[in-house]
This record gives structure tokens, C-alpha cells and sequence, in this order.
């Protein structure tokens, strides 16, 4: 048995000798152990003899035995008698007998399970024959204690079951709704029923039931103005249920085509938005708005335009705009640069017609140029023609044959906003669509063109030819053009600019994208991995054959927006996956994918006019100076966003309004005048125009307004406001004149408060009757401690010497002031000596009641009264409506030259005096 040391022998140990019954040769002395045949060791065991006449021993081991360690012992036993004598001379030898030793196992292990956690994944609503096998081992050496009898689950109430081998299977179909994840506990027990030293855990995920395609698809994606780059798949990633798959592609679309011209730009107009890029002035409008400076574009339709700029509609037939030659003679030369906003199709277009010009017979004309250079004449068109875009130019009619430039652009056939510049700096040419350059195909061999006809003109819209041989139409001896290859769509803001081309970056700068998609971090990109995004950054592809890896890149998709004022919408969005497996009949199809973003409306910027106060009051003569008088020299102009912040972390209920003073652009101020415009015999504004002129600022001057227009800085526009002038001619002054200020900026989308200020002129008596006792009366009438005054609400300038509040008015108002204080001190003293006498009779009597009470009296003395008196004044009083005016003149002979107008204001009286 294991742990013990002795040893069961069957058959029993016993050994003969026929000497018996011999003592001494017949008797057994002892047993000798000898190694095995095998080489087995036997220093484990020992043989004793029992009793030496029967020849019985006993065969034990020196030290229990463990089975674990060696379960079976092999070795030999040779007994010996004990020969002649005590001393055991002569002893004999048995012959060697093999003794097999077989070690009893005893059940003193427990199970011990190989895992202590186990975890397996299955489908929901499905019956499996196997989920996942527990094994346990146990260390006893024999079958019946080393083997696992059975498993057995020790958590109640779980739908599952264990079999003897360890295999773990569901009872019932799994719900993942229900509960996702399963944990249970199971034990082993061995044959000798010894339970598992510790329990082991089992985890079942349930799945949902697989459909392959995308997970975490967000149909609304929301982006808040001035966030930079969001991304837009923040949790997405792709299910192929199991499919193996060796090619994965995905295109994220991101329409943007009805967001101003195609996409989000600069909000500010086309000349603005060419100063901030620091574009190179002189460029020439070929589709000027109408007026009667360019009436050749008032036949044409306009379409309104998100951006305020004006839209042309082309209909390929009678919409056409034939510029003027002295237009078109300020771009000639070969040097030049086109650049138009191009939009096929449009409103009202209709088939075109079957005039045709060589092999130019489907082609529509854009614009059509032939100018007159030093002696010669050269010709060019640009044309479309499906989605192909050319460019035809002869440096000489008369001689040279033309060179075509052909590009294939889809942006030509999109039916979508487009910006085109092309530079052309003969022979070399090149074109930008939204701000992307591209290079041109050249084909010399033209077929047989005809040339053009040696005469200046420039036409938007379509072609000319002059018909001759009597089929023309003709005005005298001159052909009337006929217009061929009209062109059907849109067109806005088409310039010509002579000299050199726009460098790349300016272009970039002035009509790229301010907004489209993007991916976050290449670095992070997967091996195998492939990022494509076309030039607008409304399309990207991503293409890949890692799961993992593409599930990652797809959540690096982000979009952007660099504006601080984005247009605010909805921009759709879809995704279209594409998959390549190894058996491309049971690939599978995943459906598109639609949502959108939502661009929120910006913080909307607070324009903030002040520093002038509603009044300014100036003597008449300054208006009437060589310079006039500013109007707004404290003007002081602060843009500040306004945003909503938290308030509940400090304590507080609700929310607040926190308002950030930022830098920001202005594109525009008006100062207009209020009532009726200004009269130019009498009246007008001066602007520095030399200042104007340096900033890059364009200024419309009108009896009506003034406008300033131009992208520039706050404090540009500051400077420029506070040297508006006003001035009069001699003799023109009045009594006010109110004036209105604004601003704005991002093309008028965002607007100031409006600022108003009236403008008062003061008056001197000497000045309107007297002027050739000015200085008299000024030094009569002036204090000589008198060096400023100030009126409420005006605004007053420095000291100066024709005041307009004489000396003698002065005292006078000091006389009244006094006077009053006097009787209401002596009107104090009535009443208390009244009612001390009241107190002294006791009440009083009849008689005493019956006397004339004077306490009530009151005396009013008008102290202008004694002062016409001792001065002669006489006084004349005119009122007409609800303005009075009261002129107190002093006679030829008196010192006194100057009068005081007392003029009532509005509702409240309250007088002004000037």
C-alpha cells in the first residue's frame, strides 16, 4: 500500500533446505535482495527471515513508497542457510527468485482543473452540441483515483448543461436582448468522489444574430463652427460575419454642391476675398452688374446667389453679351489670366441651334476674344464640349494656324459650381479648377478651321461669324456677326486681367474649399492600407484587405471646416462599401449607406459702434474751413462673440452669456445722412481718398451715402472713419444736421448697431448781423477766466473765443438763482413766526381768525423786468409748432453785440441754449 512499507507477497516468502532437520545445514539464515534483470534498484527493500526451521521471511521496504513516483518494483531474492557451525562456514546458496512489488494507490489528490477561466462566443437563438470543454487532471497514479468520473454545474439556474467529458452545451436558444453575457461555475470529481480543489469559471458571450454590413452607423452628425476637424465615424466598424474577404473598399461622399459656389468659401466678395489672398490687382469685369455704365449685360437673366454675388443665366441661343471695345482693347496681348464661375445646365436653357463652325458643331462658346495688338490680330476661345474643356488660340489670324489645349475634367459635366482660371502666357498655359492645377493635351493639326475675322471683339456666351456671298445680314457694307456655339448655363464674377498670372498659391488661397473630408493621421494608417480624396475633398476612398486595419482607417475619417462663420445646413452624406472575396458568388452585398451633417449656426459676432455721443456741437465758421469738421473723431469700433456658459459647476442657477472681444474683418461702413440728401451747392463729405487709395478700400460717394467697401482690419477702419469730414460752404450753416453710421462685415451677413449723431452749428449774434464787430463783442462778453464750455449731450471743442453764452446773460441767470434762494429763506422765516404766534394766544380768537392772512403769499419778481428797464431791452417772442425761440437784442448803442437763442427740443422743453 502507498505510504507504508510492507510488502503483501503472493505467493507467501518461504524457502527449503533438504539438509533439514539438520541445525545449522538444514536451517535458513537469511535473505540477500539483488538488483532486477532490468536493473531495477532494490536498496529500497530488505528480507528478514521469520523462522528459520520453516524457511518463512518477509520482504518490506525500508521507507513508504509513493505511488506517484514509481508504481512498480522489480528485483530478486536469494535465501542462504547457515552452514556447519554457528559461524555459518560452508553456508549455502538458493537459487534467485524475481519478486514484483506493485504499489497500491491511495486517494489523497483532488481534481485541479487545467483553466481556471473559460470563455467561448455563440450566436443568439440557436441549439449548440458544444459550446466549450472544461478538463480537470488529478495527480493519483491509478485509473480509479487519477480519472475524472464527472462535471457537474454548481450555479443554479442557468441554461446549460455538462456532460462527463467536460463538454458545456445550452438547454434553450440564447437571447442577447435578454442577457448578453453568461458566468457559471463548475467542479470535478474524481472516481474516489474527492471534489476539485477549486471551481472553475465559464463565460458565454451571446452574440446578436450576425448580418453583415456596417455597426455604429450614426445617421446625424452634428459640427459646431470653429471645432476644426471632427471625426466622422467615431465608433463605426464593419461585420463580414466570418466571410473572408480579401479586398475592402469604402467611398465617403460629402455633397457640399448646394452650399454657396459648391462648397463653404469666404463669405466677403470677390474683390475682398482677392485682397486678403494678396491677389494681383487691375483685373477687368467682363459681367459687371447692370447699369448705365454696362448695359451690355442688362438683356441677360440674373439668378439670386447665396453669396450675393450676381448670377448670369446662359440659354445657348439668345443669351448673349457682346462686351464693348474699349473693354475689350484694355486685355489685350498674350499675356493674361481668365477666371470664371462656370455652372453647366441652369434654368431656361433650350436646344442649340444648327449653325456650326468647322468641327465645332456640338461645342459651347464661354468667351470669344479677338483683339488688336501693336499690328497684328490674335484670337482665343474657350469652349465645352461633353466633359472636355478647350482652349483654341491663334497669336495671329492672319498667319499662324491655332493651337488647341484640351483638358477632360468631370468637373465640366457635373451640373455643378465650378471656379476656372486659366493664365496664359503663350505657349504655355495653365488652368486651376478650385484651386487645383491641371495640365493640358496640346493638338496642333485643327483641321480646317477657318480664321477668324481681323476684328475686335469680345463676346460672353458665344461665338461669332460674319456670313458673306449675300447670305449675311448686313448694316451698309458692314456684316451684322452672327453668333454660333452658344453656351448653356450659368456664369458669375468672369474677369480678364492683362500681365503676369496669379501665383499657385494665391489661386488656392481665393477659391479653394474651406470645408470637405479629410483623414486624421496617415501615420496611423495599416500596411496595405489606401487613402484617396479628390481635389473639392467632397469624395474619399479608402481601400484596404485588413479587417482591423480598416475598421481602424475608417474611424480616422474626419471633416473640416476652416471658416470661423460657416454657412450653416445640412450637408447629405453616404458611404458605398465594395467587397472582393475568394468566392465571389456568396460576396457579400452591403447596401449604401445615408445620413448627413449638420453645420450649427455659428456664435453670431456683435459689432459694437461707439465713442460718439449723440450730439456734436461746433461753432458754424469751422464747417465752413477748407476741411470741415470731423464727425466721429472718437469713434471706436469692438467685435465680441457672444456663447452661452455653464454656470452650475459655481454654484449658480441657469446659464449665462459670456461675450469674447475677438479680431475680426469689416467689409463695409456707411455714413448716410437722415432727412433729405445733401445738397452739393452747400454741403458734402470729405474722405481722405489717398488713404483710401493705399488700404486697397473702394469708396462710393453720393449725395445719398457714403460707402466704404473692402476686406480690412477693425482699426483700418477706424482710422478711416474718424477722418470723415463734414464740411458747408459760406453762408450755408443751419441748425442741425443728423447723420447715421453702420458697418458689417462678411458681405453684409453680419451687421453693426446703427450709430446716430446729430450735428449741431452754433450761431454768434455777430456772426449773423454784426460781423464787423466780432472782436468787440467778443471781448465784452467774454469772461477772461472762461476758457471751455460744455452743453448736455454735445460734444464741445476747445476753448474758443466767440462763446456763444454772453457774459451778461450769465449774471443775469445768477441774479434769478439768487433772488429765489432769498425768498424761499424768507418765506421759511414767515411760517415759523406764524406758528410761534399761533402757539402764544392759546389758539386764537374770532377777531384773530377774521384778520388777513398773508402766509400763503407768495411773490414772483421777474428780474429780466428790472434789468430791461435799467438796460432798455426790449424783447420779441416768436413760437411756431413746438419750437420757440426767444431773441433778446440789445439796442445799436450798448455794449452788449451779441443775442441769446433759447431753443426747445423735442417733448421734454427742456430748452438748449447755443
Amino acid at each position: 500500500m502507498e505510504n507504508d512499507n510492507t510488502v503483501l507477497l503472493n505467493p507467501p516468502l518461504f524457502a527449503l533446505d533438504k539438509d533439514a532437520p539438520l541445525h545449522y545445514a538444514g536451517e535458513i539464515c537469511g535473505f540477500r535482495v539483488h538488483n532486477g534483470p532490468s536493473g531495477s534498484s532494490s536498496v529500497q527493500f530488505e528480507a528478514v527471515v521469520l523462522d528459520r526451521s520453516t524457511g518463512e521471511g518477509l520482504v518490506r521496504s525500508k521507507e513508504p513508497l509513493d505511488c506517484e513516483s514509481q508504481r512498480e518494483h522489480s528485483f530478486t531474492i536469494q535465501a542462504y542457510d547457515c552452514g556447519e557451525g554457528p559461524d555459518g562456514a560452508n553456508s549455502k546458496k538458493s537459487h534467485k527468485a524475481t519478486v514484483h512489488v506493485r504499489v497500491n494507490d491511495v486517494n489523497e489528490f483532488s481534481p485541479v482543473f487545467v483553466e481556471r477561466r473559460y470563455e467561448a462566443s455563440v450566436p443568439e437563438g440557436r441549439l449548440f452540441d458544444h459550446i466549450v470543454r472544461v478538463e480537470a487532471l488529478d495527480a493519483d497514479c491509478s485509473p480509479q483515483y487519477s480519472q475524472i468520473c464527472f462535471y457537474d454545474i454548481i450555479t443554479p439556474n442557468v441554461p446549460f448543461v455538462i456532460d462527463n467529458d467536460g463538454n458545456i452545451k445550452n438547454t434553450e436558444p440564447l437571447d442577447s436582448k435578454r442577457q448578453r453575457v453568461h458566468t457559471f461555475w463548475v467542479t470535478a470529481f474524481d472516481c474516489g468522489k474527492n471534489r476539485a480543489q477549486a471551481d472553475a469559471q465559464v463565460v458565454v458571450t451571446v452574440k446578436p444574430s450576425c448580418k453583415p454590413g456596417w455597426i455604429g452607423w450614426s445617421k446625424r452628425v452634428e459640427y459646431t463652427p470653429g471645432s476644426g476637424s471632427i471625426p466622422l465615424f467615431p465608433s463605426l466598424h464593419l461585420e463580414t460575419c466570418e466571410e473572408t474577404v480579401w479586398n475592402i473598399q469604402a467611398t465617403v461622399e460629402l455633397q457640399t454642391g448646394h452650399i454657396g459656389k459648391g462648397c463653404d468659401r469666404d463669405s466677403y466678395s470677390d474683390r475682398s476675398v482677392r485682397r486678403l489672398c494678396g491677389a494681383v490687382r487691375g483685373e477687368v469685369d467682363l459681367l459687371p452688374p447692370p447699369s448705365p455704365a454696362a448695359n451690355w449685360t442688362s438683356a441677360l437673366p440674373t439668378l439670386p446667389s447665396s453669396d450675393s454675388s450676381l448670377v448670369f443665366s446662359f440659354n445657348g441661343s439668345t443669351h448673349v453679351a457682346m462686351v464693348p471695345d474699349s473693354i475689350a482693347a484694355a486685355v489685350s496681348g498674350d499675356h493674361f489670366t481668365l477666371q470664371l464661375w462656370m455652372r453647366r445646365g441652369g434654368i431656361n436653357t433650350q436646344p442649340p441651334t444648327n449653325q456650326a463652325r468647322g468641327n465645332r458643331r456640338e461645342e459651347e462658346t464661354i468667351v470669344c476674344s479677338t483683339v488688336k495688338n501693336d499690328d497684328s490680330f490674335s484670337h482665343y476661345s474657350l469652349s465645352v464640349h461633353g466633359c472636355r474643356l478647350s482652349l483654341f488660340y491663334w497669336p495671329d489670324v492672319s498667319a499662324a494656324r491655332p493651337v488647341k489645349f484640351l483638358w477632360k475634367l468631370e468637373q465640366v459635366c457635373d451640373s455643378e459650381w465650378h471656379h476656372l482660371s486659366l493664365s496664359v502666357q503663350f505657349p504655355s498655359v495653365t488652368l486651376y479648377v478650385d484651386g487645383v492645377t491641371f495640365d493640358p493635351a496640346l493638338i496642333h493639326d485643327n483641321g480646317a478651321i477657318p480664321n477668324p475675322a481681323p476684328r475686335q471683339r469680345l463676346v460672353i456666351g458665344a461665338c461669332w461669324e460674319e456670313k458673306r456671298g449675300g447670305r449675311g445680314i448686313y448694316d451698309g457694307n458692314k456684316p451684322i456677326p452672327q453668333y454660333v456655339g452658344g453656351y448653356r448655363g450659368l456664369l458669375s464674377g468672369v474677369t480678364v486681367r492683362p500681365g503676369s498670372v496669379e501665383p499657385h498659391s494665391v489661386v488656392e488661397c481665393l477659391y479653394a474649399c474651406r470645408e470637405g473630408l479629410d483623414f486624421g493621421d496617415l501615420e496611423t494608417l495599416g500596411s496595405g492600407m489606401k487613402v484617396h480624396v479628390n481635389p473639392s475633398q467632397s469624395v474619399l476612398v479608402l481601400e484596404g484587405d485588413d479587417i482591423e486595419s480598416f475598421n481602424r482607417a475608417v474611424q480616422q475619417v474626419t471633416y473640416r471646416n476652416s471658416l470661423r462663420f460657416a454657412t450653416p445646413g445640412v450637408r447629405p452624406l453616404k458611404l458605398t462599401t465594395s467587397l472582393r472575396c475568394f468566392n465571389e458568388e456568396s460576396c457579400l452585398t452591403l447596401r449604401q449607406l445615408e445620413g448627413y451633417l449638420v453645420v450649427l449656426q455659428p456664435d453670431a459676432p456683435q459689432i459694437s459702434l461707439s465713442g460718439v455721443g449723440p450730439h456734436l456741437a461746433r461753432p458754424a465758421p469751422e464747417f465752413e474751413g477748407p476741411r470741415g469738421v470731423p464727425l466721429f473723431p472718437e469713434l471706436r469700433i469692438v467685435c465680441s462673440l457672444s456663447h452661452a456658459v455653464n454656470t452650475a459647476a459655481q454654484g449658480m442657477e441657469g446659464g449665462a452669456l459670456m461675450s469674447d472681444a475677438v479680431a475680426h474683418t469689416l467689409d463695409g461702413c456707411e455714413v448716410q445722412p437722415l432727412g433729405e440728401e445733401l445738397n452739393p451747392e452747400r454741403e458734402e463729405l470729405l474722405v481722405d481718398m489717398d488713404a483710401l487709395r493705399e488700404r486697397g478700400l473702394e469708396i462710393i460717394n453720393t449725395t445719398a451715402y457714403i460707402a466704404i467697401t473692402g476686406a480690412e482690419s477693425i482699426s483700418v477702419y477706424e482710422d478711416v472713419l474718424r477722418s470723415v469730414r463734414y464740411r458747408l460752404a459760406k453762408g450755408s450753416a443751419r441748425f442741425e444736421r443728423r447723420f447715421r453710421l453702420s458697418c458689417s462685415e462678411m458681405n453684409g451677413r453680419y451687421t453693426s448697431n446703427e450709430l446716430t449723431l446729430e450735428v449741431n452749428f452754433l450761431h454768434s449774434l455777430d456772426s449773423l448781423y454784426h460781423p464787423s464787430h466780432l472782436l468787440a463783442s467778443q471781448q465784452q462778453f467774454l469772461h477772461p477766466s472762461h476758457h471751455s464750455g460744455e452743453l448736455s449731450g454735445h460734444t464741445l471743442p476747445n476753448p474758443h473765443r466767440n462763446s456763444v453764452v454772453p457774459g451778461a446773460a450769465t449774471v443775469i441767470i445768477m441774479v434769478c438763482v439768487g433772488f429765489l434762494v432769498v425768498m424761499v429763506i424768507l418765506g421759511v422765516f414767515r411760517i415759523r413766526s406764524i406758528h410761534r404766534r399761533g402757539e402764544g394766544t392759546g389758539g386764537g380768537s374770532k377777531e384773530d381768525s377774521s384778520q388777513w392772512d398773508d402766509s400763503a403769499l407768495t411773490i414772483i419778481v421777474n428780474p429780466m423786468e428790472s434789468y430791461e428797464s435799467r438796460m432798455g431791452i426790449s424783447a420779441d417772442t416768436e413760437g411756431e409748432g413746438e419750437e420757440d425761440e426767444e431773441v433778446v437784442e440789445s439796442p445799436d448803442d450798448a455794449n452788449d453785440d451779441q443775442r441769446i437763442i433759447i431753443k426747445k427740443e423735442g417733448r421734454d422743453g427742456n430748452p438748449r441754449r447755443y
